[in-house]
């Protein structure tokens, strides 16, 4: 099997790999392969597929949705989101957020990144970016979203995450500077949502993010089991 350009520089330029070198290698469909180095140049290089080391999982079926933001800190926050179980990304305009572009190919390769570097085999959807309003009018009725409001009050975010039981999740965060007031109030008025507190304190988008999602699951995702 020949092995793209950038990643046979990265197999042989910085792993510094040889030919009979072994490794793990996965394409995020036919799960996980023992591979080993069977010729390698300095821009090319041919893998030997030895055997299966692990099937296919299901693909994980929490859903983030989070306000873009610059470009370092938005590379970050794909990567923990996918390291914490997101199956699926969308990047969400509101009325604060600051960046309005996004770019999927390189949230991609921060999501792949993230995979190799955990021995995660599923690598998620990504959206195209869209509006806030347009997302809620075409939400699915049983899938609970979960809103995280830095207006809320403290407490009571575990038993409030706990009424959702096992329907399919969604997680939200807002932009640098919050949701708009009316944002707030919209969401707030949606039987979908369940608005929860991140605590105390103000915390940055990206990392509200990890928080979140590790409140989701815990409480009612795959840390459960």
């Amino acid at each position: 099997m020949e092995v793209e350009r950038a990643q046979a520089h990265y197999l042989t330029n910085v792993l510094r790999m040889r030919t009979g070198d072994a490794l793990l290698v996965f394409n995020g469909r036919d799960g996980e392969w023992q591979a080993r180095i069977a010729w390698n140049g300095k821009k090319s290089c041919r893998l030997e597929i030895v055997r299966q080391t692990r099937d296919q999982p299901p693909r994980p079926a929490l859903h983030y949705l989070f306000s873009p933001l610059k470009q370092a800190r938005l590379d970050y926050m794909v990567q923990k989101a996918v390291e914490m179980g997101a199956g699926r990304l969308s990047p969400v305009l509101t009325q604060f957020t600051q960046v309005s572009r996004v770019n999927p190919e390189r949230m991609r390769a921060n999501a792949i990144e993230a995979a190799e570097q955990c021995g995660i085999l599923s690598i998620p959807d990504i959206d195209a970016a869209e509006k806030l309003d347009a997302v809620l009018a075409g939400w699915p009725a049983d899938k609970a979203l979960v809103f995280c409001d830095e207006g809320a009050a403290g407490g009571g975010t575990l038993d409030s995450l706990a009424e959702i039981g096992d329907r399919p999740a969604a997680v939200l965060i807002g932009p640098e500077g919050g949701f708009s007031e009316p944002e707030r109030q919209h969401l707030k008025s949606l039987a979908f949502v369940t608005p929860v507190s991140l605590g105390p304190r103000i915390l940055r988008a990206d990392t509200a993010a990890v928080a979140a999602l590790a409140l989701v699951q815990a409480v009612i995702g795959d840390w459960r089991d």
